[in-house]
């Protein structure tokens, strides 16, 4: 069993639905086993686009990599993600961030996340939950690496507690319907 740490994104319509219903769409990997504050954030890139709500969660989960981004890309489209251009408005943004302390560079698969160390929107929320959790490329923890950003208080808003996912962990348990194979 690993943990697959998720980042969950949405800046176009009812982001926090969206992104509740992403949490329990998750539940068909394994166990939801954390799940972070939401943050309220400013785009990365493209600019000319409403701010994000960003949240991560972590699933223990035996399905390999590959098979979390094939799960990770169901809930996209489930929920009218389109792919139009770089850093474009989207329903849904999923990436796998790391996979207990794989590393892996494949066609189409980059584990850790390739820019998981220089996002705020990301590692604040992943230091919340997982502070201790170390980064297998760079071998530092993420509450060093969220450190090293220094004051993102500006770019990185708390607007809601880990409740905000309507969640119990202890009953975050899939169905038999729900479990994936490898």
């Amino acid at each position: 069993m690993a943990t697959a740490w998720i980042g969950l994104g949405a800046n176009l319509g009812d982001r926090e639905a969206t992104l509740r219903d992403a949490v329990r769409g998750l539940r068909a990997l394994g166990p939801v086993v954390a799940v972070s504050s939401l943050y309220e954030t400013a785009p990365v890139g493209y600019r000319d686009q409403p701010p994000f709500l960003n949240a991560v969660a972590g699933v223990a989960t035996e399905a390999s990599p590959r098979a979390v981004l094939a799960v990770l890309g169901e809930i996209e489209r489930a929920h009218g993600r389109e792919r139009t251009f770089p850093n474009a408005p989207r329903t849904l943004d999923l990436d796998l961030l790391l996979h207990d302390d794989r590393v892996l560079d494949e066609p189409g698969l980059t584990v850790p996340h390739p820019r998981l160390h220089e996002r705020a929107f990301v590692l604040v929320p992943l230091a919340e939950v997982a502070p201790g959790l170390g980064h297998p490329r760079i071998g530092r923890s993420v509450a060093e690496l969220a450190g090293d950003l220094g004051d993102v208080s500006g770019a990185v808003r708390r607007v809601a507690g880990p409740a905000w996912a309507g969640m119990d962990l202890r009953d975050s348990q899939p169905g038999p319907d729900r479990r994936l194979s490898r």
